[in-house]
């Protein structure tokens, strides 16, 4: 018998916040207690627990809409990793989807795309995670707030469901910006290591770049950008502007479609969101 077949699934709950940060800072990702709370609080949190009751894997699965779930913290501590731990937990995340009826979807890494795909998730949308750590400081006016039924517009529109508490939790919390120009429209948040930037509508590129390089020299620490691959001007005006490319996410879905975006947002609001 593996050594992990005797480790039980449960579901965690808010007092877990401390456990999973642990895991993914050890994992060096960007979630801060804010994010945990969320999951524990909003989402539906799976996790496994050593024999001396330390919490040691998780993974979520947050139900956007009455069709569409998100599946995200799939995390196994260094220590015991590769005992299919993190498959049995996508399992559980899986079957859950199926009694809500889902259709789930997920941003990958190569490693983790590489596990999903023989489970039945198929690729969709690319994305490039990158990373500005000196944002050039710029004195000058602030960048004038946006309103938050324009955002839920927006994300409605490129995601195909709605995501309103979610916007609503991201733009509420101590320290977040949403702000527009007219031309577009950008969330900033706080992330453990780096402020994170998304996610950002625009009419075209050229106004999707104006406002991150606004947003940048507004800001003094280092900032993350989670870019659609697609948006290929962003993407290099970003690399132009001192942005470096950290890793590759892929998007997938496991199950038919069941509603579909229009064009895609120039970044999203994270792996872990979606």
């Amino acid at each position: 018998m593996d050594a992990t077949d005797d480790l039980t699934i449960v579901q965690l709950g808010l007092e877990d916040a401390a456990g999973g940060l642990a895991i993914s800072s050890e994992a060096q990702w960007n979630q801060n207690e804010a994010d945990w709370n969320f999951f524990l609080s909003k989402a539906i949190v799976f996790g496994v627990r050593a024999p001396d009751r330390r919490l040691i894997a998780t993974a979520a699965l947050m139900p956007y809409s009455a069709s569409d779930a998100w599946i995200s913290m799939v995390l196994v501590t260094a220590s015991w990793r590769r005992r299919g731990l993190a498959t049995r937990l996508v399992d559980e995340c899986l079957s859950s989807a199926n009694r809500l009826g889902v259709t789930c979807w997920l941003d990958a890494t190569p490693a983790g795309a590489a596990v999903y795909g023989p489970l039945g998730f198929t690729p969709t949308i690319q994305l490039q995670r990158l990373r500005l750590d000196r944002p050039p400081v710029v004195t000058g006016p602030p960048l004038p707030q946006g309103k938050l039924g324009d955002l839920v517009t927006c994300d409605i529109s490129a995601m195909g469901f709605d995501r309103r508490a979610l916007l609503e939790e991201l733009a509420g919390r101590l320290g977040s910006r949403l702000v527009s120009n007219g031309d577009a429209l950008a969330l900033v948040r706080y992330g453990r290591t780096a402020r994170h930037i998304g996610p950002v509508f625009a009419d075209c590129p050229a106004h999707a770049l104006k406002m991150v390089r606004d947003i940048a020299a507004s800001e003094s620490g280092p900032l993350l950008i989670d870019a659609v691959a697609s948006q290929q001007a962003f993407v290099k005006g970003l690399t132009e502007a001192g942005w470096t490319v950290e890793r590759p996410f892929q998007r997938m879905r496991f199950g038919r479609a069941t509603t579909r975006g229009d064009e895609p947002p120039f970044a999203v609001a994270g792996p872990e969101y979606g």
